[in-house]
């Protein structure tokens, strides 16, 4: 099996085998690019060592999976409950620290599976909650005083009468 190596934000080099690459379209086209020029690892300034080993765990499970390199958005809704077994295990054994760390890194290293897995799983831990718990769930300080809340509630009784 071959590797191409990167280097993460923390300076970590890790080797990512080629036979995944291709699911990961920042190192597929930077590899592309420097593929006869350097045997440097590929930087990657926005992810550390410790989630890229995750995200090569996902993309390793994933390797015989299509790979969907169409642009258009799919015409059907999104849906959160169609997540199949592995990757529900994948996600729910990761911290929400992990978690975020995931969204960002499938974002930046454009693996939309990923990135797909880690919306839905956002949007089902915060599905049925109010503001209030979901500011305590992902510890978010209360940005408005009693007077801006009450100033924001007075001008939008309207929505109340039509509800």
């Amino acid at each position: 099996m071959s590797f191409i190596k990167v280097s993460t934000k923390d300076d970590q080099v890790i080797e990512v085998p080629q036979e995944i690459v291709k699911q990961i379209g920042i190192i597929h086209n930077l590899f592309q690019l420097q593929q006869d020029t350097t045997n440097e690892p590929i930087p990657l300034e926005q992810v550390d060592a410790k989630t890229m080993e995750k995200v090569i765990e996902y993309c390793m499970h994933h390797k015989d999976d299509p790979i969907n390199e169409d642009d258009e958005e799919e015409e059907a809704p999104k849906r959160s409950d169609d997540i199949d077994e592995w990757d529900l295990r994948f996600i729910n054994n990761v911290e929400q620290e992990m978690l975020f760390s995931l969204l960002t890194a499938s974002n930046y290293l454009e693996i939309k599976p990923l990135m797909d897995l880690g919306c839905k799983t956002v949007a089902n831990m915060i599905r049925g909650k109010d503001a209030e718990q979901i500011r305590q769930m992902f510890n978010i300080a209360e940005d408005y005083t009693e007077e801006e809340k009450e100033q924001i509630r007075k001008e939008n009784e309207w929505v109340k009468d039509h509800s």
